[in-house]
């Protein structure tokens, strides 16, 4: 019988910890799968971050790195400038990036640091029990948001993609989502255009995925996923908002 799909030379066997429905481990099977294809097989590095994926150095069958929460980047950048012929990614959530790492993600977007970060947008913090992210919708409900988001009390959700590319640093920022087919064959091109920047030299790239949260929605699965397409995709459109070839 001939083999028509295999995982990942760049996954473990570790079964993934995510709740059903959870786009993570669709993310990781994009990165894992456009590592291998580019040829990087033993020659990557992974920065592990606070959340959901704290235990992405399970999954990943590459050298990972755990950074303390949100500071992603700067380890990044760290590894990176010992071992510049190594291809070294940042892993993190919305919460890890967005909030206690905005600094180091834009300090590192703004040096231009040749790395490549995928940024997991699921507009919630997932792992320490659905609070508000800086992410989350206006009107979304969280636990400390009971009745929904409000821009005068809360702020208005930040729109990480947007802010990076104003920055004179990035080579590519693109935003994909995880929701449909078309979709995710969308945010592999993207996966794979970032890391072939970084193996070209050409600096820091970021790709930010819309991801769902069931758990954390109280939705299922697939009301979690028309969630992505129909009401993030409003406040987070989809596109290439830098592309410096």
């Amino acid at each position: 019988m001939s083999v028509v799909y295999k995982k990942s030379k760049l996954l473990t066997d570790t079964p993934f910890h995510y709740c059903p429905g959870c786009a993570h481990g669709i993310a990781h099977k994009l990165v894992a799968e456009t590592l291998e294809e580019l040829g990087q097989e033993g020659n990557v590095i992974g920065i592990a971050p606070v959340g959901c994926a704290v235990f992405a150095y399970n999954y990943f069958n590459c050298d990972m790195q755990q950074a303390a929460h949100g500071r992603a980047p700067a380890v990044a950048t760290g590894v990176k400038s010992v071992y510049p012929d190594k291809t070294v990614f940042a892993y993190q959530g919305d919460g890890d990036l967005a909030s206690i790492g905005m600094a180091e993600i834009v300090h590192a977007a703004a040096r231009g640091t040749n790395i490549t970060v995928v940024f997991i947008n699921n507009a919630i913090y997932g792992m320490t029990g659905g609070q508000m992210a800086p992410t989350t919708l206006e009107g979304q409900k969280s636990t400390t948001c009971v009745y929904g988001r409000k821009p005068e009390i809360n702020g208005s959700p930040i729109k990480v993609a947007e802010l990076l590319a104003t920055l004179d640093g990035p080579s590519y920022i693109a935003r994909c989502a995880l929701d449909t087919v078309k979709n995710i064959r969308a945010a592999k091109a993207a996966v794979k255009k970032a890391f072939q920047n970084q193996l070209d030299g050409k600096g820091f790239s970021l790709v930010e995925l819309l991801s769902s949260c069931p758990t954390n929605w109280h939705m299922s699965p697939l009301e979690a996923m028309k969630f992505v397409g129909g009401e993030m995709t409003k406040i987070y459109p989809l596109g290439v908002f830098k592309n410096i070839d």
